[in-house]
């Protein structure tokens, strides 16, 4: 039997999900190059060839399907991280994953001139593995083990170190710094439909993984002791839920660089609206996160029009007061 809670649960999802889909039609429609609905429409279904039907077709499609694919997989890898460690700041970018597999990227640009973009997916979650097990690894050293604040202070070290590291290979390779910076910002303009197919099916099952794992993640949500007496094999969960992570956010930096505080932001909003049940969590944080994507890079275009914006500027201009709030508010996850 269908309760009034369920039922608004549904109506949040749908209703999220269409919210999506206009902003995905307006990503479509607007932007520097002139056009309207019927000429996105044409495009599709009356191809002549034209300036604006190439634009329509090569270009704003692949940017918008790439937008909210990236958005969703931040907004969920968000989640279950601040899942996994208790920490309400708790997203790919904050704890590090981010920057590792950006450098990771950069290592492979700069001394081994790979310019594959299949490369560069293996290479990104590569460098998504190695850095979450060591912001892991170094959060957890200490008598009182992995707490939220040391594993935030590990991610801003490791963030900081990589970051160094980076502009340190760039300076040293100035044909590699012009070839990845537009890229380090982190944006989904002249992304190819290409770039999406070659990580999309691993998002897809990061995302079916992460569905599948959502009971459980409610079981672990109660507490390390409570679930463990309930039965549930936390390691493994943690595991799973990890390798979820690097997926998600692997694939994400693979196509558009990393982008951040999206992690942060949407499992927050996701909370305040559907609650904490992650059978309703999860594909809500990604649609969210979708909408957050999709919304900055069409805010993008006209921030500094005729020049664009690379996304990534505008989500931290978002994200900056948001974090000092949560930061401001305690590590007390709701």
């Amino acid at each position: 039997m269908l309760t009034k809670e369920t039922g608004f649960k549904i109506f949040f999802l749908a209703g999220s999900a269409l919210v999506l889909a206009v902003l995905m039609g307006m990503s479509i429609v607007f932007g520097y190059t002139d056009t309207s609905i019927q000429t996105a429409v044409d495009a599709f279904t009356d191809f002549d060839g034209s300036n604006e039907h190439i634009v329509i077709q090569s270009v704003r499609t692949p940017r918008a399907l790439i937008a909210a694919a990236v958005g969703a997989c931040l907004g969920i890898s968000g989640l279950l991280l601040q899942t996994l460690t208790k920490n309400p700041l708790g997203s790919p970018d904050i704890l590090g994953i981010n920057a590792g597999a950006g450098f990771a990227v950069v290592i492979a640009v700069t001394l081994f001139q790979i310019t594959g973009l299949q490369a560069y997916t293996w290479i990104s979650f590569i460098g998504t593995a190695i850095t979450t097990f060591c912001v892991y690894a170094i959060g957890s050293v200490g008598r009182e083990g992995l707490t939220p604040m040391k594993l935030t202070l590990a991610g801003a070290a490791m963030s900081a170190l990589f970051a160094s590291c980076t502009q340190g290979l760039l300076v040293m390779n100035e044909a590699a710094l012009e070839q990845v910076l537009f890229w380090l910002a982190g944006s989904v303009a002249g992304r190819k439909m290409e770039m999406l197919a070659s990580v999309f099916p691993y998002m897809l099952a990061g995302f079916l993984l992460a569905l599948f794992l959502a009971p459980k993640l409610n079981i672990l949500s109660m507490g390390e002791d409570v679930a463990k007496g309930l039965g549930l094999k936390t390691n493994i969960v943690k595991l799973v839920a990890g390798f979820i992570v690097i997926i998600l956010a692997g694939g994400a930096v693979a196509v558009a660089g990393p982008i951040i505080f999206v992690g942060i932001i949407v499992p927050h909003l996701a909370r305040k609206i559907i609650g904490v049940d992650h059978r309703w969590l999860i594909p809500f944080s990604g649609i969210l996160g979708g909408i957050l994507l999709v919304a900055a890079d069409i805010g993008s275009r006209y921030a500094l029009m005729p020049q664009e914006v690379p996304v990534g500027v505008l989500t931290a201009v978002i994200g900056t007061p948001f974090f000092i709030y949560i930061a401001r508010k305690g590590f007390n996850q709701s």
